[in-house]
């Protein structure tokens, strides 16, 4: 805190930077988060705000449960009766601060929902839509195994003809260039895939695969090895690796609030592979593909912020 009283200025060409004038008036610098050029608390008319890194949205209470035990968040009720769950996360570039929510239902629609109350509550300059999938491809989307995307295809828009044939007609979307280089710094590290030992309990002695790929999202639950859909997404780009209910709706949103003034946060879309998107899916693998989203959440960290 610095407080001066009788300041003069005379000539020309004079600059003043974090300074403030009146009886009263004074100056807090705070130590910086990982994004050295915005503070992590600034001081406005005498309130303390906080500037939020990471905004995460997920959709099923495993999902939420596993964030919160990565990162070591603590719950947080709004006034209006919204939960969330905020913390901290060190890192050799800074302090990360995070905030967590989960939707109230599964959708395109819900998860927007979220991302606008994560922004109307914390504004967070990146989001990440952390949790389960489902998985397309055998060899790199088995159970367990993890997809990190900055690529979405979102497959619901449609022509039916009077024949009743459907014409699907894609929109591909990609997150922000420091968002994709993060994430290729990632994989530049740690190698394509990237190997981790598993962290739920019953499967630390088995490891698992970390995969850069595109997702399809929708609103199909998708259970069907011999879907239209799938078949769609694979001919579409053949790197879609999984599927989803909700990351459509996050690319979305961005794309729909790049328009307004100031920063637009970036995105980044991990999912864990519960299932194959067919006949056997299922809740099975719930936990243990959350738990191992969130740990790969952890482990980005460093590179995205």
């Amino acid at each position: 805190m610095i407080n001066n009283r009788g300041i003069a200025s005379q000539g020309d060409n004079n600059n003043f930077s974090s300074n403030a004038v009146g009886e009263h008036a004074h100056v807090s610098v705070a130590a910086p988060s990982c994004d050295s050029t915005r503070p992590v608390e600034a001081e406005v008319a005498g309130e303390q705000a906080t500037v939020w890194d990471v905004g995460v949205v997920t959709i099923l209470s495993e999902e939420l449960r596993s964030v919160v035990d990565e990162l070591k968040l603590e719950r947080r009720k709004e006034p209006g009766g919204l939960y969330f769950y905020q913390g901290t996360h060190a890192t050799p570039e800074g302090t990360v601060r995070i905030v967590a929510t989960q939707s109230q239902s599964q959708g395109q629609r819900s998860a927007m929902a979220a991302l606008e109350n994560l922004r109307r509550h914390y504004e967070p300059r990146l989001w990440a839509l952390v949790g389960v999938g489902g998985g397309l491809h055998a060899k790199h989307a088995r159970i367990g195994n993890i997809i990190v995307s900055t690529d979405i295809v979102y497959y619901e828009n449609r022509k039916i003809n009077p024949r009743g044939d459907v014409r699907r007609r894609g929109e591909h979307r990609q997150a922000p260039a420091p968002v994709v280089h993060a994430v290729n710094a990632f994989f530049t590290d740690h190698g394509t895939p990237a190997r981790i030992n598993g962290q739920l309990a019953t499967h630390t002695s088995e490891e698992f695969e970390v995969y850069p790929g595109v997702i399809g999202s929708g609103e199909a639950v998708i259970a069907d090895r011999e879907s239209e859909i799938r078949s769609y997404l694979t001919n579409y780009h053949e790197k879609v690796l999984a599927v989803d209910m909700e990351a459509g709706g996050l690319s979305q949103y961005w794309q729909e609030n790049s328009i307004h003034g100031g920063i637009n946060p970036g995105w980044i879309v991990i999912r864990g592979v519960s299932d194959n998107a067919d006949e056997g899916k299922g809740h099975t693998y719930h936990e243990l593909a959350a738990r191992n989203a969130a740990y790969v959440l952890r482990k980005l960290l460093p590179y995205l912020c």
